[in-house]
């Protein structure tokens, strides 16, 4: 039994016959119709079936489970929202702010991508998806959400050594939008970790040794907190949604679109989008 209305069966099966006819597959050509692959790819988003099982209960090969699986993911992700378009439906609905925060996405499959030089010390071999702070290896996911949490829209994966503020960097267009965004009325919020880009984001005063908060600093250090703490939200909503995320099996590239078709799919189970 899948966890999930059958409106959101229906939904995944319209997306990969939609992609069936812009392929011009024909009929009885494939092993699974679009509604078995589409619960063959929610099985795999929401409980965390491994391949192997959901070949086997099929009747398929594992490399065609592994082909529809993916297949399903890029439907998907193909009809997640932009972040102009998240931004200006944030707008829409009178949200004063948004927040962005980073979540790791832990991975298995790291081998593809192989150590890499640092810039500072190219004698040092280091692991690109390994994340020093998590002590895991994943990919690094930036989520934006509205005041509530809920989230809005999730970027491309960056390798789990990057820090927070690279990793957004890495998006060409992100830092534009959220710059134009932000004005008198609309605010970015961000953690620390975001420090160095105050002109686009708002972050929380720093302590320094020998500079110490004044009163009025911790104030704003606080208020800054408690209008941001809904945030963590988004993050954890996406992974206790789906099992997938916890620790994805495929890629570590593919971790961008997962993410991006686990965003869709939450959004139309809530109907809900900002």
């Amino acid at each position: 039994m899948l966890p999930v209305a059958e409106q959101t069966v229906q939904f995944v099966s319209g997306l990969l016959a939609a992609e069936r006819r812009r392929r011009g597959t024909r009929g009885r050509r494939r092993a699974l119709g679009c509604y078995r692959q589409a619960v063959l790819v929610l099985r795999w988003f929401l409980d965390g079936t491994r391949l192997a099982q959901l070949a086997a209960d099929n009747r398929i090969g594992r490399s065609t489970a592994y082909r529809y699986l993916h297949e399903g993911i890029d439907v998907l992700a193909a009809a997640a929202p932009g972040l102009r378009g998240a931004l200006l439906a944030a707008r829409a609905a009178g949200h004063s702010h948004v927040t962005v925060d980073g979540t790791l996405i832990r991975t298995d499959r790291c081998r593809v991508a192989g150590p890499t030089a640092r810039a500072d010390r190219p004698e040092r071999r280091v692991d690109l998806w390994w994340s020093g702070k998590h002590a895991a290896h994943g990919g690094n996911v930036q989520v934006l959400a509205a005041p509530d949490g809920w989230p809005l829209w999730t970027s491309g994966v960056r390798p789990g050594r990057e820090h927070d503020t690279t990793a957004l960097r890495g998006h060409p267009e992100a830092w534009p939008l959220l710059t134009e965004w932000t004005d008198d009325t609309h605010a970015v919020l961000a953690d620390l970790g975001y420090e160095g880009e105050r002109a686009a984001l708002t972050t929380p005063i720093k302590k320094t040794t020998d500079a110490p908060l004044t009163d009025d600093q911790r104030t704003v250090n606080l208020l800054h907190a408690a209008t941001r703490a809904p945030a963590e939200r988004g993050n954890s909503l996406l992974k206790t949604t789906f099992k997938a995320l916890r620790r994805v099996s495929l890629c570590p590239w593919r971790v961008g679109a997962i993410t991006a078709a686990a965003l869709v799919l939450l959004h139309h189970q809530h109907g809900r989008t900002t």
